[in-house]
């Protein structure tokens, strides 16, 4: 298998939250009922997170097609160097860091 270092990973344990709630099914004590419901804003967490990426995701995807459109109308145009776009979005372009605890938290 291929490392594949720019692929966000999940800051969720699936398996243990996916315990908690099998227990808490199948022996309803409040033990069980309050493990699996300290889950919950962990899991929110991790939704907001990955709205996240995916907000940054789309912005980047769209500043990138836009560079292309203005490319290639900008070589249509005759223009003597179209890929000054292209070379200015990518050079713009952030590589992806992995937010640190504290970013988290939020």
């Amino acid at each position: 298998m291929t490392s594949q270092p720019h692929i966000p990973l999940p800051t969720v344990d699936q398996e243990a939250v996916l315990a908690h709630l099998q227990a808490a099914r199948n022996r309803a004590t409040p033990v069980t009922m309050w493990t699996a419901i300290a889950d919950i804003p962990v899991l929110l967490a991790e939704v907001d997170r990955l709205a996240r990426l995916l907000s940054r995701t789309r912005w980047d995807f769209a500043d990138l097609l836009a560079a292309s459109r203005a490319t290639l109308g900008a070589d249509h145009d005759g223009e003597p160097d179209p890929l000054v776009y292209l070379r200015d979005a990518v050079a713009e372009h952030r590589a992806w860091i992995p937010p640190d605890d504290g970013e988290l938290a939020e």
